[in-house]
């Protein structure tokens, strides 16, 4: 078997010194596994860093292992194992990713940064779990759900057939009779009528009386068996619902249970005018920007400067796709957005705005769903605008023909944006062009992606193109909005 030594010494960029630190942790990893009761793996990052590498494992003693051959020496991929990857990019612990191992089964892995004295990550602690049982937990209970819900309803037809009072119920309850007739009126229905000032609480009574003649059906046991009605009496809204009740296919009586809505159609009406204004705030938002384009767009044309038109429209652009963003979340009235359609709509609008009247520069998006709150929305929209725009202008400046392709993968916790191109490539060490000018919007995108996302960015190119991937953490996401 080849020794750790040889492993990181033939495919990674670690030096000597960060080797001694690999070798001498992994002599520790035989204990780390049999107390964690857990394979115990460490990746070392290949010289690209666009995957890693595994140079040492070690499987427990004190339960069964997930493996049935050694990994040694194969490599991990960020679509197989995003939290590795995730953890080697940026130097930040991850716990508790789904991943799928080399031998293609689904896992659960902690992983932690290996450092070196001068503080650069050279490796990672992975620790991994099986998580086929959890899965079939999982879909056990969903399987229980069901199986409780069709059983909740199958005991409850029982009951009502048989004429069955539960004595501990939320809403109020009332029975009545083949004529309509109140048989039963529970404590709570007692309660909730109070708000009607009415005397008639006794059994005895009809159920008009027992409402005061408000209902608005004068029989409330129709062919379909089933009676719903809102009742709005004393400044209370009352949701009432009732069902016959059938024996040897005669009718007996029925039973109707009574809500009081006051207090959710109260908050249900804030929320529509909350909705509502929200609405209006983004569309005007959307209007404010589409003029602030236009204007710039005014200036641009009487620019005889080719640079300073450039300055115009990257700067139209990027307010356009804030304008795109903020457009459907007038349209939706939420604080969410799917962002696959953000992206296809930024895409196609930067080509369409960009590209020179004879390129054809064709695009293909694709990938998983995801919902994102608007702020992370807005950033991303941001980074996909600059990223577009640099492959537009930079990357098909001499060709006639290009192809553009944008990825958004989902795994877990974990989410990547892809954008590739066949252009002619960059400088990735200096971030320049293949004239030697700087790219401000790489440099725009880095800035957004590590201290708005928390993520990571990993430029790859040669002659056949240029590949830009971006991956960032669901959960900070979601924590950066409960924030604010």
């Amino acid at each position: 078997m080849t020794s750790v030594r040889n492993l990181c010494l033939e495919h990674t960029f670690l030096t000597h010194e960060d080797v001694g630190l690999i070798e001498e942790l992994s002599r520790q990893l035989q204990a780390f596994a049999d107390v964690s009761q857990s394979d115990v793996f460490i990746d070392c990052p290949l010289m690209d860093n666009s995957s890693a590498i595994v140079v040492a494992q070690s499987q427990p003693a004190t339960s069964p292992s997930l493996y049935r051959t050694s990994v040694v020496g194969q490599y991990a991929y960020a679509q197989n194992e995003p939290a590795v990857m995730y953890c080697l990019l940026s130097g930040k612990p991850v716990n508790g990713a789904r991943g799928i191992s080399q031998e293609q089964r689904v896992i659960q892995q902690n992983v932690v940064p290996i450092f070196s004295p001068s503080g650069n990550v050279i490796g990672a602690l992975i620790m991994e779990q099986d998580l086929s049982e959890k899965l079939a937990q999982e879909r056990h209970v969903e399987r229980l759900q069901e199986t409780t819900e069709h059983l909740s309803e199958t005991l409850l037809n029982v009951a009502m057939s048989e004429s069955g009072m539960p004595a501990l119920m939320q809403e109020g309850m009332v029975l009545f009779d083949a004529k309509e007739t109140v048989t039963y009126i529970n404590p709570q229905a007692r309660s909730l009528l109070g708000a009607l000032a009415q005397d008639e609480f006794k059994e005895g009574c009809s159920v008009q009386q027992l409402f005061g003649g408000e209902l608005k059906r004068p029989s409330i046991m129709g062919e379909s068996g089933h009676y719903q009605e809102e009742l709005h009496a004393g400044g209370v809204i009352f949701e009432l619902k009732a069902v016959t009740l059938y024996r040897d296919d005669q009718v007996i009586g029925g039973v109707m249970l009574i809500r009081d809505m006051t207090d959710l159609k109260l908050k249900e009406k804030q929320l529509i005018i909350k909705s509502a204004v929200i609405k209006e705030i983004h569309h005007r938002v959307k209007n404010n920007l589409q003029n602030v384009s236009s204007l710039l767009r005014l200036q641009m044309r009487r620019s005889k400067q080719d640079e300073v038109k450039k300055v115009f429209q990257d700067s139209i652009n990027r307010m356009t796709s804030i304008a795109i963003l903020h457009e459907m979340l007038a349209s939706d009235g939420l604080d969410t957005v799917p962002f696959q359609e953000v992206m296809e709509r930024i895409a196609k609008h930067i080509v369409s705005a960009s590209a020179k009247p004879e390129q054809q520069i064709r695009l293909a998006i694709h990938g998983d769903a995801l919902t994102l709150p608007s702020e992370c929305a807005g950033t991303l929209a941001l980074v996909l605008n600059e990223l577009v725009q640099n492959c537009v202008t930079h990357a098909f400046r001499d060709r006639s023909v290009g192809n553009i392709d944008i990825a958004l993968q989902v795994s877990g916790q974990m989410a990547r944006l892809t954008i590739m191109d066949d252009g002619v490539g960059m400088d990735t060490g200096s971030g320049e062009d293949s004239l030697g000018k700087p790219h401000l919007g790489l440099h725009i995108t880095k800035t957004l992606v590590q201290e708005n996302l928390g993520g990571v960015l990993l430029v790859e190119s040669d002659d056949t193109g240029t590949s830009i991937r971006l991956t960032f953490p669901l959960a900070q996401t979601a924590d950066r909005e409960e924030l604010l």
